[in-house]
């Protein structure tokens, strides 16, 4: 039997190159080989509830999942759901925050990162691991692909599955986590030594999914590098370096082999094939796109059978939860 794999993205800021190429490029891979159930994390986006447009959270989610579908997620082979449509999500999050020690969590980095200066944070922010370890274990998931920053929150969701089942008997299936060996993090163009986000502001960060030509090009022949002309890997800048991982993401290509066939030109013989490549990637995704938020009601109803559908599974994880903590 295949095994099962869960992931999810926010519905919030904008879907990125670093996105596709760390997370949901790495889900069509495998859609083939394993038993995948992908989401849009709605609720994830109420953690900072001062930010939170409803309607364009609503919209957003929509939007998420057709990029999912276009990017290549088949709705026939893989389940594309909204977490918010199934409720058991928020209410396993109860159940491990009542089996979650508070040290823990704040030991994130995320949490720490986020809250530091701040003089006082939401809730939610602390508990937000919390609720991506209920998503996982809601499933049964035992393979967790995400990009290289979110390792050690697959790792705190494992810990809670151990000590969940240690106090209560075996009750969750403790997953694994994958990191793809190349494009699991990219970096801002416009700094190298900062993750893609999706929350960045201005232009020149990030390569959006949904970018027109014009400004893609702009962003990507825009990157900071330097002065040096330098290639080799253990040589070259953290902007060089970004766009060669990049590239290789794309090509396969070996960092080393990329370096000899680039020396001796210009850094805008790198930046041209990273635009080539993202171009190639993206435009047939923006295509397919396009036709599907034309369709509303047909995609809609993928939604709604995919969420009948793992509904099924979470409440049957959430009944051995209940029998074996005592409620319901």
């Amino acid at each position: 039997m295949s095994k099962r794999v869960f992931s999810g993205i926010q519905p919030t800021g904008t879907l990125h190159l670093g996105n596709y190429l760390g997370a949901i490029r790495q889900w069509v891979a495998h859609q083939d080989e394993r038993d995948n159930i992908f989401c849009v994390v709605d609720l994830h986006a109420l953690t900072v509830p001062e930010a939170v447009d409803p309607g364009a959270l609503r919209a957003k989610s929509r939007e998420v999942a057709a990029l999912y579908i276009a990017s290549g997620i088949d709705p026939e082979r893989s389940a594309i759901f909204i977490q918010s449509h199934v409720r058991q999500h928020s209410e396993l999050t109860w159940v491990l925050n009542c089996t979650t020690p508070l040290g823990w969590l704040e030991r994130m980095t995320q949490f720490k990162t986020k809250a530091e200066g701040r003089e006082s944070v939401g809730m939610g922010l602390l508990d937000y691991p919390v609720l991506m370890a209920a998503d996982i274990l809601l499933y049964d998931t035992e393979i967790v692909p995400v990009g290289a920053d979110q390792k050690q929150h697959i790792e705190l969701a494992r810990d809670m599955a151990v000590r969940f089942n240690n106090l209560f008997g075996e009750t969750f299936v403790v997953p694994e986590v994958t990191i793809p060996p190349a494009g699991a993090r990219v970096m801002g163009f416009d700094d190298a030594t900062q993750k893609m986000s999706k929350s960045a502001k201005g232009s020149g960060h990030a390569v959006g999914l949904l970018d027109g030509a014009k400004q893609i090009k702009k962003t990507i022949m825009g990157a900071k590098t330097d002065l040096d002309l330098e290639f080799r890997p253990e040589h070259a800048s953290a902007g060089v370096l970004n766009l060669m991982g990049v590239l290789q993401a794309f090509t396969g290509e070996p960092l080393d082999a990329m370096a000899a066939r680039f020396e001796g030109t210009g850094y805008g013989y790198l930046k041209g094939e990273v635009y080539e490549a993202t171009m190639e990637a993206l435009t047939p995704i923006q295509a397919r796109h396009k036709e599907l938020m034309g369709d509303p009601a047909e995609l809609d109803l993928v939604l709604a059978r995919a969420a009948e559908r793992v509904g099924a599974i979470a409440e049957g994880t959430m009944a051995r939860v209940r029998k074996a903590v005592g409620i319901g």
